[in-house]
């Protein structure tokens, strides 16, 4: 990992739409009047006539995206996590989830990692929301390569898909050889003291207290568990059986969030074992 260079997974989801759209006809792209944030405007520039600026109206775009759907199109539909998931909740269960629609719901600026733009914008609820709908995919990207290549799988899939997305500029940790696979975890080092269980912007906070711990006799291994549904429950059990401890860490509650994934992953194993 350098440190030195970072990027905001926003920004490669807005490279990474642009670049698809000009092998894949059949993706649009629509905003809730933050594309300049979003980073969708990137994709409006070189398609404006597949591009649909819905304005601040999310319950409507996420109808409208779901109705889209059904006549072939890929619709990746953004804003800010608050509002893709919260304003918009009723919209994405009954409209999309529940009929199972091929709809992409990707929403930067999760988290409090947004800082400055106060309370009101620092959604620690919406990994839980969308986890606990049926058919939902849920996918939260750590780096620039790790975006780039999920909104290239997601465009793939037939189904919904919550991409949860930052606004910080983080690290990246990847090179462009690594493989990923929805559904399956990434180890980072052999550590057997500990494993600490990490998601999207904490990865790399995760593997710089790798490193520090290192200094101090202390191995660790970081899984970035960049799918939280459906969760890797081998890579859980794995770690379990080879480190003393575990440990989580996300921008999110621990309500609803990966710390109650894994931990139900795991007692679910352990007790079909046991019993």
């Amino acid at each position: 990992m350098n440190l030195d260079i970072t990027k905001a997974t926003r920004q490669s989801y807005g490279e990474k739409l642009a670049e698809l759209g000009e092998k894949n006809k059949d993706i649009v792209v629509l905003d809730a009047d933050l594309s300049g944030a979003t980073k969708t405007s990137i994709f409006a520039k070189k398609f404006p006539e597949r591009f649909f600026d819905m304005g601040i109206s999310e319950q409507d775009m996420m109808s409208t995206a779901a109705g889209m759907s059904t006549f072939g199109k890929i619709p990746f539909a953004s804003s800010f996590a608050m509002f893709a998931t919260g304003r918009a909740y009723d919209q994405i269960r009954n409209s999309i989830a529940y009929p199972n629609l091929n709809v992409k719901v990707c929403a930067s600026h999760a988290g409090v990692t947004v800082g400055e733009d106060g309370a009101t914008h620092q959604m620690i609820e919406d990994l839980g929301l969308m986890r606990g709908i049926p058919n939902m995919i849920v996918i939260c990207t750590s780096d620039d390569i790790e975006t780039k290549w999920a909104v290239e799988e997601i465009s793939k899939l037939k189904g919904p898909t919550y991409l949860r997305l930052c606004r910080l500029a983080t690290p990246i940790i990847y090179t462009e050889k690594q493989k990923f696979e929805i559904g399956k975890g990434v180890q980072i080092g052999e550590g057997t003291d500990a494993t600490v269980f990490a998601t999207g912007v904490t990865v790399a906070e995760a593997i710089q207290a790798k490193e520090e711990l290192e200094k101090a006799g202390i191995h660790i291994r970081v899984i970035d568990m960049h799918t939280i549904k459906p969760i890797d429950k081998d890579i859980i059990v794995k770690s379990a059986k080879e480190t003393k401890k575990l440990i989580s860490i996300e921008d999110h509650n621990i309500i609803g969030g990966l710390r109650k994934c894994h931990i139900r992953s795991f007692n679910r194993r352990i007790s079909s074992k046991i019993n």
